[in-house]
């Protein structure tokens, strides 16, 4: 509604009220103008009314919403379903165009409003969370693992005789199929054990670009978020590696933005070398749905080339969610909730160490590693096989999700590639490995006393002896858990397990 409008209505209704709501209306439109003007995320939270109004002017300046609008194209924004026009915000002819995810749509405006917005807020809070020279982004409706993809594609027409990307070994699928999918040959650098930390084995990385030569490699695909006991990845010594002999670097951050110190080490490994693009998931770090991810780097025309490469036009769902997502926390929203999770993190690293002393366990000292934790389980060790993953899948039936058990010496081929000791990120590393792991929450305090309840009493559940044959008495207790209720019971009792880290993550 627009001033005139405003002025007509005064004739209905006393013209007292209608500047009143008129003022109303301003206060929205002026966040708004604030938003465009800056192109920053607001430092205040927004309220949803606020938001809606946006999303819905946006909307109205796409084609398929102007009244008396006849499409004849093959995509003209048809939806057979009001339910999912809603579901979009009535925002459906997605982002980009055949040639370029980040171009404009002619009959899209709206769309293509949201899209650009969407890319200059996500900047920002790159920029504030620590990563200050990035230069450009975007947002891709992929995961990270395709997104890594696109990006070696991107690279192999800057280095089209290039066979190989060397990859200091962490045990995820999903970043190995990237360099495969990409027709690409990982070259695996094995971690070395350096204390209690598995770490980046700088000298195997320069023996290997010496024996291979510089120029047959595509690029290096480091990590900065993972599992103790690995950590990040020598970030600033690689990227000086790869200034050295003119490598390009790729980083996979994928949970990383919730991190002060991995994104430090991106910020520094810029600084004092090579760092081309690294690339971050939407869900793990903004509490979205999956399915996307942000490009970033600090070459804006490398960054435009990765864009240019995404074949058609793309999904704006992940952009949608992650701007409504950044709006109604607001700047200062999204740094309680990354503040919250790194005091919580001590917290959570006092009781584990307590919690391993009353087990005759200890926990595991990586200080380079500021998001995963891991415990070791050797009282468990001196029964079963079997009895290996026990505690996983009992936490799992408490509906502690996440949660995993590592046998040692477990062997996993991934699309022909045989890893040893796969999920242990080394093929010699001493002890199974449980890993717990979890996003940055809502309810932060009362989810971390409920996980240690249950771990608390599954591992005494663990530790008892001589049991009875008679069936074990159960008893039914509800804990509040986000939102939903678990029931916790005396769960038959296993034979103790075999020596095994506990690995807890806490993002």
């Amino acid at each position: 509604m627009n001033s005139e409008i405003f002025s007509l209505s005064e004739r209905l209704v006393s013209s007292s009220y209608v500047r009143q709501g008129l003022q109303a209306r301003r206060a929205h439109e002026q966040l708004i103008r604030l938003l465009l003007q800056q192109g920053k995320c607001p430092e205040e939270e927004w309220s949803e009314s606020t938001v809606e109004l946006f999303l819905n002017e946006l909307a109205v300046m796409d084609s398929n919403n102007f009244l008396g609008n006849c499409g004849v194209g093959e995509r003209e924004g048809r939806v057979a379903s009001g339910l999912v026009a809603r579901r979009h915000y009535r925002l459906i002819h997605g982002i980009g165009r055949s040639g370029d995810i980040a171009a404009v749509q002619p009959k899209a405006a709206g769309s293509s409003l949201l899209n650009k917005i969407t890319n200059s807020v996500v900047l920002d809070v790159l920029r504030f969370t620590g990563v200050r020279s990035v230069s450009s982004c975007f947002v891709v409706p992929m995961a990270t693992g395709m997104s890594l993809t696109l990006c070696f594609l991107t690279l192999r027409h800057r280095r089209p005789g290039a066979r190989f990307i060397l990859w200091p070994r962490i045990d995820q699928k999903s970043c190995f199929k990237s360099m495969l999918t990409a027709g690409f040959e990982p070259v695996v650098i094995e971690n070395v054990l350096e204390g209690d930390e598995l770490r980046t084995n700088l000298e195997e990385v320069e023996r290997k670009i010496e024996e291979l030569g510089a120029e047959n490699f595509l690029c290096v695909h480091s990590t900065t978020s993972c599992f103790a006991p690995r950590v990040p990845d020598r970030l600033e010594e690689l990227a000086v590696l790869c200034a050295k002999h003119d490598i390009p670097h790729i980083v996979n951050n994928a949970y990383g933005m919730q991190s002060s110190k991995c994104m430090h080490l991106i910020q520094q490994g810029a600084r004092v070398g090579r760092i081309d693009a690294f690339v971050q998931s939407l869900d793990k770090n903004f509490m979205v749905p999956v399915g996307g991810a942000i490009i970033a780097g600090f070459d804006e025309n490398f960054i435009k080339e990765i864009s240019k490469m995404y074949p058609g036009r793309a999904s704006a769902s992940p952009s949608l969610d992650v701007l409504i997502t950044l709006l109604t926390l607001g700047a200062n929203g999204y740094k309680k909730l990354l503040a919250e999770r790194k005091e919580l993190y001590g917290h959570l690293a006092q009781e584990l160490s307590a919690l391993a002393e009353r087990h005759g366990e200890r926990l595991l000292h990586t200080p380079h590693n500021p998001i995963s934790l891991a415990m070791s389980l050797n009282r468990l060790q001196t029964h079963s096989t079997a009895a290996v993953t026990q505690l996983g899948s009992m936490l799992f039936t408490r509906q502690v999700s996440g949660a995993r058990v590592v046998p040692l010496g477990v062997e996993q081929t991934v699309s022909g590639h045989t890893f040893r000791g796969f999920m242990s990120h080394a093929c010699y590393f001493l002890g199974h490995i449980f890993n717990f792991k979890r996003s940055v929450p809502l309810y932060l305090k009362l989810s971390k006393c409920i996980i240690f309840f249950l771990l608390k009493a599954v591992l005494i559940n663990l530790h008892l002896r001589g049991i009875p044959k008679r069936k074990p008495p159960t008893k039914l207790c509800s804990l509040p858990i986000l939102p939903k209720t678990v029931q916790f019971c005396t769960a038959k009792i296993c034979p103790t397990l075999p020596e095994n880290c506990l690995n807890v993550s806490f993002l």
